[in-house]
């Protein structure tokens, strides 16, 4: 299921905060970093893909099925902005790919002879290394 999803305004909830960390004056005082949250519940999402999200066991998803992201490498807040956004949609587009079902083989007649010849070959080696026995 490749889905092409772009949040709609309503269904995002910005909060600008003072980022973390070195960076002197800009740091201190400007609001640059970002606090992104999305719920999952009341998005226009598809039911799978709410489904897949919520059981998804990451820790910006929190108990009530809201996505909280946190971006804070720009010193620009509208840069901080675009890259919630995107990590938001990577975060989707990760559980709307489906896998591909695994299907159990056998090991083919050749593979398991070349197997065991290289465990004999290996066996006589380690044998060989026991203690020597005089006359």
């Amino acid at each position: 299921m490749n889905l092409a999803w772009t949040p709609a305004d309503w269904e995002l909830d910005f909060s600008f905060i003072r980022a973390s960390g070195p960076g002197g004056q800009n740091v201190n005082k400007v609001s640059s970093a970002v606090h992104l949250r999305f719920d999952i519940q009341r998005s226009s999402l598809p039911p799978l893909i709410k489904q897949r999200l919520m059981a998804l066991s990451d820790q910006r998803i929190n108990g009530e099925g809201v996505v909280v992201i946190k971006a804070q490498d720009s010193r620009s807040q509208e840069a901080n902005r675009a890259e919630a956004v995107a990590r938001l949609q990577e975060l989707v587009q990760s559980v709307a790919h489906t896998p591909k079902a695994r299907r159990a083989t056998k090991p083919t007649w050749g593979s398991q002879q070349r197997r065991l010849a290289g465990k004999a070959l290996r066996s006589g080696v380690k044998a060989g290394r026991g203690r020597v026995q005089g006359d």
